[in-house]
């Protein structure tokens, strides 16, 4: 038997970083995310030998172990060994052996949430074969808590549920791992437009966010101003986009964003560099109204709202800095799993 699953990468639009604790636990956080047709998979292939292979497809990396309780994490392939060990912790896996391979659709740190929609969708194929009894709210919380407090992964809680539910949501984090995903009514016509809009732009370079988010966090900590105030700011854009959204002011867009940007980069250094702010001027003269950072900064994927038909001079202003644009569409659907 082959369990296999899939589950979507995000762009976040506004409110990036409100949902990293201790921010969101002492003032509450919101953010409003879309997921889209990139994705990470995961396949388990049952074995008639006692031993557990890990392969990552997309990194050309793959180790074997003797099938027992719990495995070394020793740096490589620590998200599939972390998942395994927890799910035989709380839950046991009766077959004899497995390969678990996975994929995913963009480069590791590039800021579309590819960790933990890695981490759900390698749930999602447990949950497949051992049948077990997990709601969305369920898988995307026992993601948070096997990167968070099994393998002391810095981040935040929008990528699990993203991940999970799918589609355009508006989410609300609050202490005590509380979190409220509204999915949001968009008429079609308002998200065929945004999708033309948004360009998804690769700056050809991935980071290291969890240096990004402890700086954030130690932010929070002792209540530095600057970076607190930014993410007043920030949550408030989340409500701001949430409006736009529904309301079909799309010509706010641009704005919200560029608003945005501004924001964040008052929460933590390395958030921009000179190329960011080479690539993101580039692309406002080029007729963009606003654009981001996808997910913690520092490089990775960057995405611009480009009304109307100026798409196509920023694509011409971004070659220069090389890169990648990556096409994508809006992804309705969150966790999939299937056997076969």
């Amino acid at each position: 038997m082959v369990f296999r699953s899939k589950a979507p990468l995000r762009i976040g639009l506004a409110g990036g970083g409100t949902d990293v604790s201790p921010y969101c636990d002492l003032y509450g956080g919101a953010i409003l995310n879309a997921s889209i047709s990139l994705f990470a998979t995961a396949h388990i292939e049952t074995l008639n030998e006692p031993v557990v292979i890990f392969e990552a497809a997309d990194r050309n990396e793959s180790e074997t172990y003797p099938k027992k309780d719990s495995l070394p994490l020793t740096g490589k392939l620590d998200l599939l060994k972390g998942v395994y060990n927890r799910i035989q912790k709380d839950y046991g896996i009766s077959q004899t052996g497995f390969r678990l391979t996975t994929h995913v659709d963009a480069p590791a740190g590039s800021g579309l949430g590819t960790s933990s929609t890695l981490v759900v969708a390698i749930i999602g194929a447990f949950v497949e074969m051992l049948k077990l009894p997990l709601g969305e709210y369920d898988i995307a919380h026992y993601a948070y808590d096997i990167e968070r407090r099994d393998l002391q992964l810095a981040g935040g809680r929008q990528d699990q549920y993203a991940a999970t539910f799918g589609g355009v949501n508006f989410m609300e984090f609050y202490a005590d791992d509380k979190v409220i995903v509204n999915p949001l009514r968009i008429k079609s016509q308002y998200l065929q437009e945004l999708e033309n809009n948004l360009l998804l732009y690769y700056t050809d370079s991935s980071r290291e966010s969890a240096m990004i988010i402890k700086e954030q966090q130690l932010n929070v900590e002792k209540k530095d101003s600057q970076s607190v105030d930014a993410m007043h700011m920030l949550k408030e854009q989340s409500r701001r986009m949430k409006e736009a959204l529904l309301t079909g002011k799309l010509e706010q867009i641009g704005e919200i964003l560029d608003f945005g940007f501004r924001q964040k980069r008052m929460m933590a250094k390395n958030i921009s560099n000179s190329r960011i702010e080479n690539i993101y001027s580039a692309a406002i003269n080029a007729g963009a109204t606003g654009g981001k950072i996808s997910g913690a900064g520092g490089g990775g994927f960057m995405i611009f709202y480009c009304p109307g038909t100026k798409r196509y001079t920023v694509m011409d202003a971004l070659r220069t800095f090389g890169g990648e644009i990556k096409p994508y569409t809006f992804s309705k659907s969150g966790l999939a799993t299937w056997s076969v």
